[in-house]
């Protein structure tokens, strides 16, 4: 798979050719002021995690995740509640 980094400038300027690239193949890592904020694949190409666990290097899930508990009403900080809590 060919890759290739731009800026946001240049995906906006050439948006069709870049995204016939990605069609074509190719992963784009668009960068802003030179630090990478996204990458832009195929469908259907393999994400990181389904290369480990093809790899074996990762299991997924056997359950669904847990349901989060019930938030706790209180008053005050974070910070109050933790120093009355180590009283």
């Amino acid at each position: 798979m060919k890759s290739a980094t731009i800026g946001i400038r240049e995906l906006r300027d050439g948006l069709s050719r870049h995204l016939a690239d990605v069609r074509a193949g190719s992963e784009l890592t668009v960068t802003d002021h030179g630090r990478p904020i996204a990458r832009i694949v195929p469908i259907g190409a393999e994400s990181g995690l389904e290369a480990l666990v093809r790899a074996g290097l990762a299991t997924l899930p056997l359950t669904p995740r847990a349901e989060l508990p019930e938030p706790v009403e209180a008053s005050g900080t974070v910070s109050d509640l933790v120093t009355d809590q180590r009283r």
